[in-house]
């Protein structure tokens, strides 16, 4: 797996585990939206500085965001769509 894709699958794994949404982690982290979602399809390059950003916002150090998966592991699924209900 190369470095994109370790990172988009790391970036969606560990942003769905904290049910946090590309929006609110977009904000948190001072990213736009639609490049937090290129990270995640691959199509972005990031900096290291905007990794830290990411990390920090997830409260998660920034290896994780480099885990490999084990060879058998499911990709990680989106959260479900659509607005919250209060």
């Amino acid at each position: 797996m190369n470095g994109r894709a370790l990172l988009a699958w790391n970036l969606r794994r560990v942003r769905v585990a904290a049910g946090v949404s590309q929006e609110r982690l977009a904000a948190d982290a001072g990213v736009d939206r639609a490049y937090l979602g290129g990270l995640e399809r691959q199509a972005e390059n990031p900096t290291v500085d905007l990794l830290d950003r990411v990390a920090a916002a997830l409260s998660v150090p920034l290896g994780e965001l480099f885990v490999q998966p084990a060879p058998d592991a499911e990709p990680p699924q989106p959260l479900r769509g659509g607005r919250r209900r209060n």
